[in-house]
């Protein structure tokens, strides 16, 4: 096993939303590729299910109840993996959650506040938390999930803003790695319909949250064809596929699909000629 290879038996991974969709999906990849993996989710039941259904020896997972808002549990779960495993090689920060498709101005405080701080602070805490660790090993690599719409022409109000802050934090992250001289890798995950359940994250809002956001014609709208794209997205087998063979190939930008390229070209276009944003899926 070379030195540098993250990926192989023996190797330590901690994935966040793990108790389903795309972080089971790795979790289950890297079981099978002989990793060690820490997962981590805010949902205990999920969590315990997810790891009742996992083939794998029981010194092989470590089920840590994470909520990757609270920068304290994130700090937690750092020490739970390496007390346990003693180091970590592979970080994805994966959870998140939709949040409603209301315009900004209609949507509450609380909605705002819970969507970033899944989605964008998650990420913060994780690489606050963890890379320090992976730069006294001088190994590693990040993987943080952002979105296809993290990509093209602002879309789904506040989600689609925390999504592209994502793909802003981990261009940071990579620059300043290579500025420090350090070889940890970074990869951000940009995926496009994936079959999950995205659609009912707002089983884990936090009462703290107050009232939810009233979706309104519009935002139901949005909402109802995004969900109807769910069931017919790739598998989280799929796409943990993809991740694995993104961090052996050292790409930075991983996508699941090629039909947002259009999109995606169509926002640099408008960029550089600055032009107005046209509607991403129309």
């Amino acid at each position: 096993m070379s030195s540098t290879e993250v990926i192989a038996p023996g190797r330590v991974a901690v994935v966040t939303g793990a108790a389903s969709g795309i972080g089971l999906g790795l979790t289950k990849r890297f079981l099978a590729e002989g990793m060690r993996v820490v997962m981590a989710d805010v949902e205990k039941g999920a969590l315990d299910a997810a790891v009742d259904g996992l083939e794998h020896g029981s010194a092989d997972v470590l089920a840590v109840v994470t909520d990757v808002s609270d920068p304290d549990q994130v700090d937690a779960l750092r020490d739970s993996a390496l007390a346990t495993f003693g180091g970590v090689h592979l970080l994805c920060n994966n959870a998140g959650v939709g949040g409603p498709h209301s315009p900004i101005w209609e949507t509450t405080r609380g909605d705002i506040e819970w969507v970033l701080g899944v989605n964008t602070w998650g990420v913060i805490n994780g690489i606050r938390s963890f890379v320090p660790e992976m730069l006294r090993q001088d190994i590693g690599h990040v993987i943080n999930t952002s979105s296809i719409f993290g990509l093209f022409a602002g879309t789904l109000g506040v989600y689609g803003a925390s999504k592209h802050a994502v793909v802003a934090l981990s261009e940071a992250l990579h620059l300043q790695l290579r500025e420090a001289g350090s070889s940890i890798g970074v990869s951000v995950l940009c995926p496009g319909a994936v079959d999950t359940n995205i659609a009912s994250s707002a089983r884990n809002r936090p009462a703290s949250a107050g009232p939810a956001t009233d979706e309104g014609a519009t935002g139901q709208a949005s909402m109802d064809r995004l969900n109807s794209l769910v069931p017919t997205g790739r598998s989280p087998g799929e796409v943990a596929d993809v991740v694995v063979d993104a961090v052996r190939e050292s790409r930075f930008y991983v996508l699941t699909s090629t039909n947002r390229i259009p999109a995606i070209q169509a926002r640099f276009d408008a960029i550089l000629s600055g032009s107005p944003p046209t509607p991403p899926l129309g």
